[in-house]
């Protein structure tokens, strides 16, 4: 392969790969600047760019590039850099219109130009350069041109045939999704980034639109699926479907008409491949990784892998070093896009759930909703705006949203702050010893409003592991009273709630950091389940299926834990109906193939956990709150849906539930978690907002910024966090001090209240 060989470059430099015969498979923005910068760097070199369309053919209208973006192309080619600079139209405001409110947001940079300018732009370039552009012409396969060429650029889109043809290298996934939508163009510019929701007869719709010349603004139409079906937009050719859109949002553009360009109404795919590079063949762009265009990442992200891939092959000795550095720099940065364009495509897709907000939290949600703008960001570029969220919202003057109180029941929570339940392991016969004490009593004193226990098993062979705590005899409780009145006296203010539940299937099990889910050496105790299903097929044990004598033994060890829960002084109770434990293996269509009354549909599936909590809540004081973990979905084929989740809930607060604790997963071991920060937060949201019940997000929320975002954007009313509360104890105090807050709702100890400022970490002279 002419790629690797290490020969004297051509500026006299051993040990450069020659790369000097280049083809360009698309002739995009991305594949255009990467011949560009790739011939600029070595004149000698012969670059070919095939494009199968005319100069003048482009798809789309405008295109938006970041001021990241801008200083990437100023510093790798000041000549494009300037050419684009004096095309560029500049705004700052977004307008968000909404049941007849507009809501402005301003300080946001926004950046962009036609994409025909664009494409004009690289083609003088090229031309200047001395690259060969061959238009309406096919390129010939990539393995053909990969033979004769030393470096071969797949930057054919994401239809990529490229892509396709090496598919068993590349190991492309491909994932389409449940919008869809038109690029359409109108002849004014828009002053501003508009988001527009139309409530229609048909379903919820929504506009995107912003400006790109000084007379045009590119104009994108979206909705869900069935909303476009039932619209009738299936049935319409470019031109009716062009007019219909006009109509729909003739208030948005004046009354004046849209215009298209080989317009068609498509669903976004999500390409992501396990490989960008097979031998001297590379993937940029869209053929290697699609963004969803709510968050303006396509061009972005093709001609920043334009930027890194130049910069890769005339930085490393060889073609394969430097492929390999290429992606290593690229991927992390694509991978963290495609999290945040995959956040802001789920809150578009799920837009329907977010319509009843009030406009100006409305607007805050669709702002925040990629997780990359947040509370404190905001806060900067508008001020003004985001202090009328938080008045919205009942902040006092001065308090974060994190720090306002929350009332479950007749208990009244401090601050929004949660430590999640964290299984520690070290009981010992299911006693809490001066671990838990240590552990609990430093988060209370750490200034959470709500510190939670780990799941307290309600029997002995309801244990995960033999560090199990537990509360099945008298002995527990007192351990666990000593506790609770430490938290009590010593952290006056926070709350302690205990997590009961029982292990099912996935107990009798060694301690996490000795082998997490792998059975006991010696000493296993028989386990109990929906269904005689073991969790991990000829690893553990195959449970019992409860019968009826063993459901009712089960029911009484819940009650007979709440009543020692109760007498211990907690102050909340939580039903553990996640995870995979037993009654989460009730829950899900998965781990509950029973045939009876308490199996089969949703109704049934619930039947047996219903009991149990209403049990507890009748031996539960009335004044303290209850609330169930769930996990809303299995992350697996066939487990549990959105919708089934949002019925459990209801189910749960129609039964007394106080709020719902959301999490997801970790019911099946073969799950597929789509892992990333606040993940699992958008179950949360829809649960709270279709089934009408407060509920605590999880879930990788690490930051005090996330948790203000998302009670402001009316995700969550709770925020529960495990690590960052192993990290540092006084993660809530800490997080008061980093926002200047000093009010009632996160008191400093008075032993520690000198150590509520940051000590000094150098000289000041």
């Amino acid at each position: 392969m002419a790629g690797v060989l290490t020969v004297p470059g051509p500026h006299g430099d051993p040990g450069r790969a020659a790369v000097n015969r280049i083809a360009v498979i698309g002739g995009g923005p991305g594949g255009l600047y990467a011949a560009a910068l790739l011939k600029r760097l070595d004149p000698a070199r012969e670059v070919t760019v095939w494009e199968r369309n005319a100069p003048s053919d482009t798809f789309g209208f405008g295109v938006v590039l970041s001021d990241e973006t801008l200083g990437g192309v100023r510093d790798a080619d000041p000549a494009v850099y300037e050419a684009l600079r004096r095309d560029l139209v500049r705004w700052e405001d977004v307008d968000v219109v909404h049941r007849g409110h507009r809501t402005t947001s301003t300080g946001h940079g926004f950046a962009a130009l036609g994409r025909r300018r664009l494409l004009e732009i690289l083609h003088t370039r090229c031309t200047d350069l001395g690259v060969r552009l061959r238009f309406r012409t096919e390129a010939p396969p990539a393995a053909a041109l990969a033979a004769s060429h030393d470096l071969v650029i797949a930057a054919d889109g994401v239809h990529s045939r490229t892509r396709e043809a090496h598919a068993d290298h590349f190991r492309p996934r491909v994932t389409p999704h449940r919008c869809r939508y038109i690029w359409l163009a109108a002849d004014f510019p828009f002053e501003a980034f508009r988001f527009e929701i139309a409530e229609t007869e048909h379903g919820v719709m929504q506009l995107h639109a912003y400006p790109y010349e000084a007379a045009a603004s590119t104009v994108i139409v979206e909705m869900r699926e069935e909303v476009w079906r039932a619209a009738g937009f299936a049935e319409l050719d470019e031109a009716e479907s062009t007019a219909r859109c006009a109509k729909i949002f003739a208030e948005a553009l004046g009354g004046r008409e849209l215009r298209s360009n080989n317009s068609a109404w498509t669903a976004f795919r999500t390409v992501v491949n396990a490989r960008w590079s097979y031998g001297n063949t590379v993937l940029i762009g869209d053929a290697a990784h699609t963004a969803h265009f709510s968050i303006g990442s396509g061009t972005k992200l093709a001609v920043e892998d334009a930027v890194a891939l130049a910069a890769a092959v005339g930085a490393h000795p060889t073609l394969p070093e430097a492929l390999t550095a290429y992606e290593t720099e690229r991927r992390p940065v694509v991978e963290s896009t495609q999290r945040a364009a995959a956040a802001s495509l789920h809150w578009f897709e799920e837009l329907a759930g977010h319509v009843d907000r009030p406009p100006r939290r409305f607007a805050f949600d669709l702002l925040t909703r990629s997780r990359r703008v947040t509370h404190a960001n905001l806060r900067l570029r508008d001020p003004a705006f985001t202090a009328a969220v938080e008045r919205d919202f009942g902040c006092p003057p001065g308090t974060p949203p994190m720090f306002t109180p929350f009332r479950l029941r007749g208990l009244t929570l401090r601050n929004r702050i949660v430590v999640s339940p964290m299984d520690l392991y070290v009981a010992e016969d299911g006693v809490p010893g001066d671990f838990h004490l240590v552990h609990l009593g430093s988060r209370a004193l750490g200034g959470a409003g709500l510190v939670m226990t780990e799941m307290v098993c309600v029997s002995p062979e309801g244990r995960i592991t033999p560090g199990c705590s537990g509360l099945w005899t008298d002995g527990q409780a007192a351990a666990w009273a000593r506790i609770a009145d430490f938290v009590h006296t010593s952290a006056p203010g926070a709350a302690l709630g205990v997590q009961l539940g029982h292990s099912g299937r996935k107990g009798s099990t060694r301690r996490m950091w000795e082998g997490i889910d792998q059975p006991l050496p010696t000493g296993n105790w028989p386990l109990a389940a929906a269904s005689p299903l073991p969790y991990r097929p000829g690893v553990n044990q195959v449970p019992a299926a409860l019968d009826r004598a063993g459901l009712t033994a089960v029911r009484e060890q819940f009650t007979g834990a709440a009543r020692r829960a109760a007498r211990s002084g907690f102050d909340l109770l939580e039903l553990h109906a996640a995870h995979g434990y037993l009654l989460s293996g009730f829950l899900s269509p998965l781990t509950n193939h029973r045939t009876d009354a308490y199996g089969g549909d949703l109704e049934g599936r619930l039947r047996f956990p219903l009991e149990v909590f209403d049990a507890i809540r009748e031996v539960w004081p009335r004044a303290r709150p209850m609330t169930v973990r769930v996990s809303a979905t299995d992350w697996a084929e066939g487990g549990t849906t959105d919708e089934q989740a949002v019925a459990v809930a209801r189910a749960f607060a129609d039964h007394g539930a106080d709020a719902i604790d959301v999490s997801t997963g970790q019911v099946v071991p073969d799950e597929t978690p789509a892992y990333g920060r606040s993940y699992q937060t958008p179950y949360a949201d829809r649960i709270r907002n279709e089934a009408g019940v407060p509920v605590v997000a999880v879930g990788a929320i690490s930051s005090w910024d996330d948790v203000n975002s998302l009670l402001l954007a009316g995700r969550a009313d709770l925020c529960a966090l495990a690590r960052p509360h192993l990290y540092d104890p006084h993660w809530t105090l800490h997080a008061a001090a980093e926002q200047s807050y000093e009010g009632p709702a996160a008191p400093w100890p008075a032993p520690y209240r000198a150590g509520s400022r940051p000590p000094p970490t150098g000289r000041r002279e």
